[in-house]
């Protein structure tokens, strides 16, 4: 008998190119910032943690620039207090507050992937078991998009998740998020965001 060791695996993040920006989170001016008795959208220590106290409520923040296109981005986000269907991630070609998609990871390890145009949201991902994504908190995830004209590819932890293609939103800015599900508190911290440049 001989072995035929399988076909490698192709190459789901093809043509990172250099760094564009890195982001330590110590400049807040450049994020948009929250405060209030239900939830707030603050610095730390070369973090930006969200914290939410009421039931079924979504914050997120936006980064003001750079305005990319083509690009591949990881961010590590580490939930302290979820539960269930509690959601947190990152935002993507954010042209306003109501246009942009956005990859959530829930807190029983499910993934997926919506788009809000108008502010009228549909997902071309819905919920799916997510790999290497942790259940509860406190965790911590090195999230990831690869973004090249209308394809989008999305990892966790180095794993690969998910494709989607979808050609309404090209271009915009970088946001992070998280949303309570239930009536139980959500905090989540977010650090070491990275963007490259991808060569075509």
């Amino acid at each position: 008998l001989t072995f035929t060791p399988p076909p490698p695996t192709p190459d789901q993040r093809p043509g990172i190119g250099e760094i564009l920006f890195r982001d330590d989170f110590s400049d807040p001016t450049v994020w948009s910032l929250a405060a209030s008795n239900n939830a707030s959208a603050a610095f730390g220590n070369h973090e930006l943690t969200i914290a939410i106290s009421s039931p079924k409520m979504y914050l997120f923040s936006l980064r003001a620039e750079p305005l990319l296109d083509d690009f591949y981005a990881e961010i590590t986000a580490s939930p302290t207090l979820c539960r269930g269907l509690d959601e947190y991630g990152l935002l993507l070609r954010v042209s306003t507050a109501a246009d942009y998609y956005r990859f959530s990871l829930s807190c029983d390890g499910q993934v997926r992937m919506d788009r809000l145009v108008g502010g009228q949201a549909s997902s071309p991902q819905p919920w799916m078991p997510g790999a290497l994504v942790p259940v509860g908190a406190p965790s911590n995830s090195r999230l990831a998009i690869w973004a090249v004209g209308k394809e989008m590819r999305f990892f966790v932890n180095d794993q690969y998740q998910f494709t989607v293609r979808d050609p309404l939103l090209t271009r915009g800015t970088i946001g992070v998020f998280a949303r309570s599900a239930g009536d139980s508190a959500v905090t989540v911290s977010f650090s070491e965001l990275i963007v490259y440049t991808v060569i075509k």
